[in-house]
C-alpha cells in the first residue's frame, strides 16, 4: 500500500527532465492527463499535439505545483467547415498563417485569431468534462446561417439552431443514452457527474447546461431511432404507428418471418401477455399546450389524440369482479387528481418477454376494461395478416373476456382480425388467486397450442421499468411517452441479441420435459382399459374444442366430507333401532366436547379460574377410553361404532379447520404483515397471526385426540395410514400456495397430505374420498366406479403435461427457423437500401447493416444446427 501511495504522490510533479520532451528546446511545463505517458511538453508542442485532440485535459507546472489549463487559453482554435483548416473564403486569409512563437512571452499572438465578427467562444459538453473552445466558423457563400450544420459535421450537436453557443459532442450524447438505458440515470444525475468530472472541487463554477441536455437528448434519441429504422435513407416515407420499434423475431408474423402463403397449423397463433404497472405513473401539466412530441404513436405508446377518442367515446361498467377480490377490477374506477396517468397497460408476446410496438396505453383511473381492451386490440392487428387465433394470457382473463367481443363491436375505435378467435387464460401464479372454477377453464396446462409458458414474463420486464419511474413521473407527457418507447425499444433489442441462447435453452428444456412427463403418462394409460381411455379422449377433443365448462372435466368434482354435525344427525335418525340405546349419541357427542375443553392453552384460560380444581386431571369416560377385552365384556359394540364414525366427523372438521386456519394465517402474512406502512399496522398483523396460531394449535391437538381414539376404537392400520395420518409439526409450515384452490387441482409434493385429500373412509357410501384419493398404484384393483374418476383426471392431466411439452419442443424448433428468417428479412431489406442509396455516407451506414444482420443470421444457423429446426 505505502509504495502504491508513493508513486501516486510521485505522479504530481513534473518529469526529472526539464526541457521539452518533443522539441527538445522549450521548457517543458505542460503535461496532458489523458495521454498515456508522463511527458512535459512545452507550449508550442502542447498546443500542437492537442490541435485534433481538443477534449484532452492539459495542466502547467507553477513551479510548485500542476495547475488545469484549457485548451482555450492555450490559444487553439477550432476551425469549422473545411476538416479543421481555416475557411479560403474568410475576411483575411492570412491570418490563418502560421506565425512564429514568441518564445519568451510563452503565449500566441493574438493576431492569430480571426476576427470578432467570425469567431465565437463555444461550450461543449464531453464524456470528459465540459469545455470552452475558440471556434472560427466558415466563411463560405451561404454559410452563415449554417453554423449549427457546420457543427453537425464536426460531430457536435448544437443545443440552438440559430446562434448556438453550447454543443454536445456525439460521444456525450451516447453515453447519456446508455446510462440511462442501462443504469437508469437522470438526465440531472447524469450533467452532475460529468461538471464534478471537469472540477471536482468547485463544480458550481462549471457552466449548468442540464436544460440544453434534457431538450439535445430528445432529439439526438428521435434521430438515431429514425437512423436505425431505415428512415433516413426512406425519406420519401414517413414512420407509421409502431414503426420506431422492434419487436420479437420468434414470434410469426406473415410476410416477415413466415411466408405469406403460410398453412393453416395450430403453430402460427399469436400469443401475448397483458398486465398493468401502476408504478409508471405521470403527473398532470400545468402547460400541457406547450408540450411538443417528437414520435406521437411511432414507438410502443399508443397515438394520443385517437386514444384519447376512444376514451371519451367508451363506455365502462362499473362491475365489481365475480371471481376473487381482483385489484384490477375493483380498483378500475379508483382516480388521483394530481395524476394524469395512475398506471400503463402493456402487452407483450408470452414466449419471449418483447413489448407489442403501439399497444402501451395509459391509465387514468385504473385498469379499467376500456384501456386494455385497446391496447390488446392493437396488439391483435399487429403484424397478424391471416392469423386466426389469438392467446391472450391476462391476470383477470376469466372477467375481461366476458364481454370483449361486445365491447369491440359497440366500438368505433376497437377493431380486431376478422375470424379471429381468442382464448383467454390466466397467468399461472395469478390462478392460484382465482377461485376454483377459474382454474380448470383458465389455465394454461389445458390450452392446446400454448406450449410450456407461465403467462408472467410481463412481470420480470416491469422490475428495470419500474427504476425510470421516478424520473418520468414530472417529465412532460411527450418527453414520458419518447423515455418509456426508447426504454421499451431497448429491452426489445436486448431480447433479440439474446434470442439465440434463449432458443437453446428452451430447447434443452423442452427436450427435458419431454421424456420426463411421456413415461409417467404410457405407465398410466398401459394400467387403464382401453375402452375408458377412448371415451376420455373423446372428453378431451370436446373441452380442446368448445372450451367453458367442457373444460371442468380436468377437476375432481368433490363433494365435501361429511362433518360431525351431518355424522351425529344421521346417527341420531338412527339410535332407535333395536341395538341401540336412546341418547347415546348426544352422551358421545358431549364428552368429545368436554374433551375439547380440557385441552386448552394456557393463554385461553382465565386468571379467576380456580387452582384446586383441576379439570385437566379429570378422567372422561368414552368407549374409547377402555380396552377391546372390556368394551366385549361389557356389550358396548355398539356404541363403538357410534364413537368411532362421531371420531371421524371430528377429524374431518379439525383438517378442514386447519386448513381454513392454515389458509387465514398465509394470508395476514401476505396481505397485511408484509404491508404493514405503520407499526400499529404490523402490530395488529401480529396479533392476529398470534390468534390464528391459537386455532391451529387447538385444531392439531383435536384431531391427534380423534386418531388416537380411532386407533383405539380398532380402525384398519392401512385406513389410518391413507386416510387419517399423523400431523408432524413440518407439515404445518405457511406456504404460498396453501390459500389456493389448487389444493384440488395439480397438486404438490411441497404441500402437506391434508392440502392434497378430503378424508373420509374407504367404504362406498364415501364416494366423496374415492374421488380425491391421490394417484393409486397400478398394482391395486380398483372395483369403485367412483374411483374411475381419480383415474381420469389423473389420466387427463398426465397426458396435458405431456402434450404441452410436446409443442414445447415443437414450436421452440419452428420458432428457430423464425428467428433466422427474420434476420434474414432485415438483412434483404438493408441491402435494398445500399443498392438505392446514392450518397457514400448512406451507402456505408446501410452496409454496415447487411453485415450485421448477416451476421446475426449465420450465428442462428451455426447455434440452431444440429437441433432439427424448421427454416
Amino acid at each position: 500500500r505505502d509504495s502504491y501511495l508513493h508513486i501516486l504522490l510521485d505522479l504530481e510533479k513534473p518529469s526529472d527532465v526539464l526541457e521539452c520532451q518533443s522539441c527538445q528546446i522549450g521548457e517543458g511545463k505542460f503535461h496532458c492527463l489523458t495521454c498515456s505517458g508522463d511527458q512535459t511538453l512545452c507550449h508550442p508542442c502542447i498546443v500542437k499535439t492537442h490541435q485534433c485532440l481538443p477534449f484532452h485535459k492539459v495542466q502547467e507546472w507553477t513551479g510548485k505545483c500542476f495547475e488545469d489549463k484549457s485548451l482555450e487559453e492555450l490559444g487553439i482554435v477550432w476551425y469549422m467547415g473545411h476538416g479543421g483548416q481555416p475557411c479560403p473564403f474568410s475576411e483575411d486569409p492570412q491570418a490563418w498563417e502560421d506565425v512564429p512563437l514568441d518564445a519568451e512571452a510563452g503565449s500566441v499572438p493574438m493576431e492569430t485569431f480571426a476576427s470578432s465578427t467570425t469567431t465565437s467562444t463555444l461550450t461543449i459538453i464531453h464524456s470528459t468534462g465540459v469545455f470552452l473552445h475558440n471556434v472560427v466558423w466558415c466563411g463560405c457563400p451561404g454559410a452563415k446561417h449554417q453554423q449549427h450544420l457546420q457543427l453537425l459535421k464536426a460531430r457536435l450537436f448544437p443545443a440552438s439552431i440559430t446562434r448556438p453557443q453550447t454543443a454536445f459532442t456525439f460521444e456525450v450524447l451516447d453515453h447519456f443514452l446508455i446510462d440511462a438505458l442501462e443504469c437508469k440515470t437522470s438526465a440531472s444525475s447524469f450533467f452532475e457527474k460529468i461538471r464534478r468530472m471537469t472540477n471536482h472541487s468547485f463544480p458550481g463554477t462549471v457552466p449548468n447546461r442540464y436544460r440544453e441536455l434534457m431538450r439535445v437528448s430528445r432529439l439526438w434519441r428521435d434521430l438515431m431511432s429514425r437512423k436505425c429504422f431505415g428512415f433516413g435513407h426512406d425519406t420519401r416515407e414517413k414512420p407509421g404507428e409502431g414503426d420506431l420499434a422492434w419487436f420479437c423475431p420468434s414470434c410469426p408474423q406473415p410476410g416477415i418471418n413466415i411466408p405469406d402463403n403460410w398453412q393453416d397449423n395450430w403453430l402460427i397463433s399469436q400469443r401475448f401477455v397483458v398486465d398493468g404497472n401502476f408504478t409508471a405513473q405521470h403527473m398532470t401539466m400545468k402547460k400541457p399546450q406547450l408540450d411538443i412530441s417528437l414520435s406521437d404513436g411511432l414507438g410502443y405508446m399508443v397515438k394520443d389524440r385517437e386514444y384519447q377518442t376512444h376514451l371519451s367515446l367508451a363506455v365502462e361498467s362499473k362491475e365489481r369482479s365475480s371471481c376473487s377480490n381482483h385489484r384490477a377490477i375493483n380498483t378500475a374506477n379508483i382516480s388521483r387528481s394530481n395524476l394524469r396517468a395512475t398506471g400503463v397497460g402493456a402487452t407483450a408476446c408470452a414466449r419471449h418477454g418483447c413489448f407489442v410496438p403501439h399497444s402501451i396505453v395509459d391509465f387514468q383511473k385504473g385498469e379499467r376494461h376500456m384501456n386494455i381492451d385497446y391496447s390488446i386490440c392493437n396488439a391483435l392487428n399487429y403484424h397478424s395478416a391471416g392469423i386466426d387465433s389469438s392467446l391472450i394470457i391476462y391476470d383477470v382473463g376469466c372477467q375481461w373476456s366476458i364481454n370483449f367481443l361486445q365491447r369491440v363491436a359497440e366500438s368505433h375505435g376497437l377493431s380486431i382480425p376478422e375470424n379471429m378467435q381468442i382464448i383467454p387464460a390466466v397467468g399461472k401464479f395469478h390462478l392460484s388467486a382465482h377461485k376454483l372454477a377459474c382454474f380448470a377453464r383458465y389455465s394454461l396446462n389445458f390450452v392446446q397450442g400454448a406450449g410450456h409458458v407461465d403467462g408472467e414474463i410481463l412481470e420480470t420486464l416491469w422490475a428495470p421499468f419500474n427504476k425510470i419511474s421516478p424520473t418520468a413521473r414530472s417529465m412532460s407527457h411527450a418527453h414520458r411517452q419518447e423515455v418509456l418507447d426508447d426504454h421499451m425499444r431497448d429491452s426489445n433489442w436486448k431480447k433479440i441479441v439474446g434470442i439465440t441462447k434463449t432458443l437453446l435453452t428452451k430447447y434443452k428444456r423442452a427436450l427435458k420435459g419431454v421424456d420426463e412427463t411421456k413415461s409417467p403418462f404410457d405407465e398410466l394409460a398401459r394400467s387403464l382399459n382401453p375402452g375408458k381411455i377412448l371415451m376420455w379422449e373423446i372428453d378431451e377433443k370436446k373441452a380442446v374444442e368448445e372450451r367453458g365448462e367442457y373444460l371442468d372435466i380436468y377437476q375432481l368434482q368433490i363433494n365435501k366430507a361429511p362433518t360431525m354435525a351431518e355424522i351425529r344427525l344421521k346417527l341420531t335418525e338412527s339410535e332407535n333401532d333395536d341395538d341401540k340405546h336412546p341418547g347415546t349419541v348426544s352422551w358421545l357427542i358431549t364428552g368429545i366436547n368436554l374433551e375439547d375443553l380440557q385441552y386448552v392453552s394456557d393463554e385461553e384460560i382465565s386468571e379467576d379460574i380456580d387452582e384446586e380444581i383441576l379439570t385437566e386431571e379429570m378422567g372422561i369416560w368414552m368407549p374409547s377410553s377402555s380396552s377391546q377385552h372390556n368394551r366385549l365384556t361389557l356389550g358396548l359394540g355398539p356404541l363403538q361404532a357410534e364413537e368411532l364414525e362421531l371420531r371421524k366427523g371430528q377429524a374431518n372438521d379439525c383438517l378442514e379447520n386447519l386448513r381454513m386456519a392454515l389458509g387465514h394465517k398465509a394470508l395476514i402474512y401476505r396481505q397485511y404483515f408484509r404491508s404493514a406502512d405503520s407499526t400499529w399496522a404490523g402490530t395488529r398483523s401480529k396479533q392476529e397471526a398470534r390468534r390464528c396460531q391459537l386455532k391451529i394449535d387447538k385444531y392439531v391437538r383435536s384431531y391427534q385426540r380423534a386418531r388416537s381414539a380411532m386407533q383405539r376404537l380398532g380402525m384398519e392400520e392401512a385406513t389410518l395410514g391413507s386416510i387419517y395420518r399423523e400431523i408432524l409439526p413440518t407439515e404445518l409450515s405457511i406456504d404460498k400456495e396453501v390459500t389456493e384452490e389448487n389444493r384440488f387441482g395439480q397438486g404438490s409434493d411441497r404441500l402437506a397430505w391434508f392440502w392434497r385429500v378430503n378424508n373420509g373412509n374407504e367404504c362406498q357410501e364415501d364416494a366423496w374420498m374415492d374421488e380425491c384419493k391421490n394417484k393409486i398404484s397400478s398394482q391395486v384393483q380398483v372395483t369403485s366406479t367412483h374411483s374411475d374418476l381419480v383415474y381420469r383426471v389423473n389420466w387427463l392431466k398426465a397426458k396435458a403435461r405431456w402434450s404441452r411439452w410436446q409443442e414445447e419442443l415443437s414450436l421452440v424448433r419452428h420458432e428457430m427457423g423464425w428467428t433466422i428468417n427474420w434476420f434474414k428479412y432485415h438483412q434483404k431489406e438493408w441491402n435494398r437500401r445500399w443498392q438505392q442509396a446514392t450518397r457514400p455516407g448512406h451507402q456505408a451506414y446501410a452496409y454496415q447493416q447487411v453485415l450485421m444482420w448477416g451476421r446475426f443470421a449465420q450465428d442462428a444457423e451455426k447455434a440452431f444446427n444440429g437441433c432439427g429446426y424448421v427454416p
